[in-house]
Protein backbone atom coordinates (compact mmCIF):
# COMPACT_ATOMS: atom_id res chain seq x y z
CA UNK A 1 0.00 0.00 0.00
CA UNK A 2 3.00 2.11 1.07
CA UNK A 3 4.66 1.46 -2.51
CA UNK A 4 1.35 2.48 -4.13
CA UNK A 5 0.94 5.86 -2.37
CA UNK A 6 4.58 6.26 -3.46
CA UNK A 7 4.06 5.95 -7.18
CA UNK A 8 0.29 8.02 -7.33
CA UNK A 9 1.78 11.43 -7.85
CA UNK A 10 3.92 9.70 -11.09
CA UNK A 11 0.92 7.75 -12.34
CA UNK A 12 -2.10 10.18 -11.66
CA UNK A 13 -1.44 12.69 -14.86
CA UNK A 14 -1.16 9.56 -16.81
CA UNK A 15 -4.82 8.59 -15.40
CA UNK A 16 -5.85 12.22 -16.60
CA UNK A 17 -4.14 12.19 -19.91
CA UNK A 18 -5.97 8.58 -20.48
CA UNK A 19 -9.32 9.84 -18.91
CA UNK A 20 -9.57 13.27 -21.42
CA UNK A 21 -8.44 11.60 -24.23
CA UNK A 22 -11.69 10.50 -25.09
CA UNK A 23 -13.51 13.51 -24.26
CA UNK A 24 -10.91 15.75 -26.51
CA UNK A 25 -11.92 14.39 -30.01
CA UNK A 26 -15.68 13.35 -28.82
CA UNK A 27 -18.09 14.85 -31.05
CA UNK A 28 -22.00 15.06 -30.31
CA UNK A 29 -23.94 12.46 -32.00
CA UNK A 30 -25.31 14.93 -34.84
CA UNK A 31 -21.71 15.96 -35.82
CA UNK A 32 -21.21 12.73 -35.85
CA UNK A 33 -24.16 12.30 -38.89
CA UNK A 34 -22.74 14.85 -40.68
CA UNK A 35 -18.83 13.76 -40.54
CA UNK A 36 -20.76 9.80 -42.32
CA UNK A 37 -22.80 11.26 -44.41
CA UNK A 38 -19.86 13.82 -45.20
CA UNK A 39 -18.07 10.31 -46.20
CA UNK A 40 -20.40 9.05 -48.21
CA UNK A 41 -21.07 11.85 -50.01
CA UNK A 42 -17.12 11.89 -50.94
CA UNK A 43 -17.73 8.21 -52.06
CA UNK A 44 -20.40 9.26 -54.02
CA UNK A 45 -18.49 12.19 -55.63
CA UNK A 46 -15.75 10.00 -56.66
CA UNK A 47 -17.81 7.44 -57.81
CA UNK A 48 -19.84 10.26 -60.37
CA UNK A 49 -16.53 11.40 -61.58
CA UNK A 50 -12.89 9.87 -60.67
CA UNK A 51 -11.05 12.88 -61.19
CA UNK A 52 -12.66 14.59 -58.15
CA UNK A 53 -10.15 12.09 -56.25
CA UNK A 54 -7.58 14.15 -57.39
CA UNK A 55 -8.93 16.67 -56.21
CA UNK A 56 -9.52 15.50 -52.65
CA UNK A 57 -6.12 14.34 -52.60
CA UNK A 58 -3.92 17.74 -54.25
CA UNK A 59 -6.05 20.64 -52.77
CA UNK A 60 -4.44 22.12 -49.29
CA UNK A 61 -8.39 21.16 -47.89
CA UNK A 62 -12.13 21.42 -48.30
CA UNK A 63 -15.55 21.35 -47.10
CA UNK A 64 -18.08 18.94 -47.61
CA UNK A 65 -21.77 19.76 -47.07
CA UNK A 66 -23.68 16.56 -47.75
CA UNK A 67 -27.09 17.72 -47.31
CA UNK A 68 -27.96 21.27 -48.19
CA UNK A 69 -31.41 22.18 -48.75
CA UNK A 70 -32.47 24.98 -51.05
CA UNK A 71 -36.25 26.61 -51.36
CA UNK A 72 -37.41 29.30 -53.60
CA UNK A 73 -40.26 30.89 -54.65
CA UNK A 74 -38.85 34.90 -55.56
CA UNK A 75 -36.47 35.19 -52.55
CA UNK A 76 -34.74 31.70 -51.79
CA UNK A 77 -32.29 30.16 -48.82
CA UNK A 78 -30.15 27.00 -48.41
CA UNK A 79 -28.86 25.95 -45.31
CA UNK A 80 -26.50 22.88 -44.20
CA UNK A 81 -24.04 21.71 -42.24
CA UNK A 82 -20.15 19.83 -43.12
CA UNK A 83 -17.18 18.43 -42.27
CA UNK A 84 -14.07 20.32 -42.72
CA UNK A 85 -10.69 18.89 -43.59
CA UNK A 86 -6.93 19.82 -44.21
CA UNK A 87 -4.66 17.85 -45.41
CA UNK A 88 -7.25 15.02 -45.37
CA UNK A 89 -7.53 15.22 -41.51
CA UNK A 90 -11.01 16.08 -40.01
CA UNK A 91 -10.57 19.40 -37.99
CA UNK A 92 -14.01 20.81 -37.46
CA UNK A 93 -17.33 21.57 -38.37
CA UNK A 94 -19.12 24.28 -40.44
CA UNK A 95 -22.24 25.23 -41.77
CA UNK A 96 -23.56 27.24 -44.68
CA UNK A 97 -26.43 30.21 -45.08
CA UNK A 98 -27.37 31.18 -48.75
CA UNK A 99 -29.64 33.94 -49.74
CA UNK A 100 -30.98 34.91 -53.34
CA UNK A 101 -33.07 37.62 -54.39
CA UNK A 102 -34.96 37.18 -58.30
CA UNK A 103 -36.82 34.82 -60.68
CA UNK A 104 -36.82 31.39 -58.50
CA UNK A 105 -39.03 28.24 -57.61
CA UNK A 106 -38.44 25.40 -56.46
CA UNK A 107 -37.12 23.11 -54.45
CA UNK A 108 -33.62 21.37 -53.85
CA UNK A 109 -31.10 19.04 -52.33
CA UNK A 110 -27.77 19.04 -53.04
CA UNK A 111 -24.12 17.88 -51.82
CA UNK A 112 -21.79 21.07 -51.83
CA UNK A 113 -18.01 20.64 -51.64
CA UNK A 114 -15.62 23.83 -51.18
CA UNK A 115 -11.71 23.25 -51.91
CA UNK A 116 -8.95 25.20 -51.34
CA UNK A 117 -6.51 25.46 -53.15
CA UNK A 118 -4.03 27.17 -51.32
CA UNK A 119 -3.44 27.66 -47.28
CA UNK A 120 -4.25 31.02 -47.27
CA UNK A 121 -7.78 30.60 -48.96
CA UNK A 122 -8.09 27.78 -45.94
CA UNK A 123 -7.46 29.66 -42.78
CA UNK A 124 -9.54 32.70 -44.68
CA UNK A 125 -11.95 29.86 -43.71
CA UNK A 126 -10.94 28.71 -40.60
CA UNK A 127 -10.98 32.39 -39.50
CA UNK A 128 -14.57 32.15 -38.62
CA UNK A 129 -17.07 33.74 -41.11
CA UNK A 130 -16.35 33.27 -44.75
CA UNK A 131 -18.46 34.64 -47.47
CA UNK A 132 -18.87 33.37 -51.32
CA UNK A 133 -19.65 36.50 -52.98
CA UNK A 134 -22.59 36.60 -55.65
CA UNK A 135 -20.00 36.30 -58.65
CA UNK A 136 -18.62 32.92 -57.11
CA UNK A 137 -19.47 30.37 -59.47
CA UNK A 138 -20.43 26.44 -59.06
CA UNK A 139 -19.60 24.09 -61.11
CA UNK A 140 -22.73 21.13 -60.86
CA UNK A 141 -21.08 18.23 -61.52
CA UNK A 142 -21.38 16.03 -64.37
CA UNK A 143 -18.86 12.93 -65.61
CA UNK A 144 -15.92 14.64 -67.02
CA UNK A 145 -16.86 17.77 -65.07
CA UNK A 146 -13.86 18.06 -62.68
CA UNK A 147 -11.05 18.20 -64.80
CA UNK A 148 -12.42 21.76 -66.29
CA UNK A 149 -12.78 22.77 -62.47
CA UNK A 150 -11.15 26.71 -61.99
CA UNK A 151 -10.01 27.39 -58.18
CA UNK A 152 -11.45 31.54 -57.91
CA UNK A 153 -9.28 33.30 -55.17
CA UNK A 154 -8.07 29.76 -54.09
CA UNK A 155 -11.79 28.42 -53.82
CA UNK A 156 -13.27 26.36 -56.41
CA UNK A 157 -16.79 24.73 -55.76
CA UNK A 158 -18.95 21.84 -56.97
CA UNK A 159 -22.35 20.78 -56.58
CA UNK A 160 -23.85 17.37 -57.11
CA UNK A 161 -27.78 17.45 -57.01
CA UNK A 162 -29.62 15.01 -55.08
CA UNK A 163 -33.22 15.69 -55.63
CA UNK A 164 -35.48 18.09 -56.63
CA UNK A 165 -35.58 21.18 -58.92
CA UNK A 166 -35.01 24.48 -58.73
CA UNK A 167 -35.54 27.03 -61.97
CA UNK A 168 -33.84 30.01 -61.06
CA UNK A 169 -31.97 33.47 -62.56
CA UNK A 170 -30.97 34.98 -58.82
CA UNK A 171 -28.44 37.02 -57.47
CA UNK A 172 -27.56 35.51 -53.48
CA UNK A 173 -24.26 34.70 -51.94
CA UNK A 174 -23.23 32.19 -49.11
CA UNK A 175 -21.77 32.96 -45.51
CA UNK A 176 -19.90 29.79 -43.84
CA UNK A 177 -19.06 29.60 -39.79
CA UNK A 178 -16.52 27.30 -39.09
CA UNK A 179 -16.11 25.71 -35.39
CA UNK A 180 -12.48 24.02 -34.98
CA UNK A 181 -12.79 20.08 -32.86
Amino acid sequence: MKKIRKQLPKLLPLFFVFLGAPLIHAQTADQQKIIADAENARQTLVQHDSYMQTLFENSEGYVIFPNVGKGAYVVGGASGNGAVYEGGRLIGMADLKQLDVGLQLGVQAFIQVMFFGNQAALNEFKQGEFELAANASAVALDKGAAESIQFKDGVAVVTLPKAGAMLEVSVGGQKFNFQEL
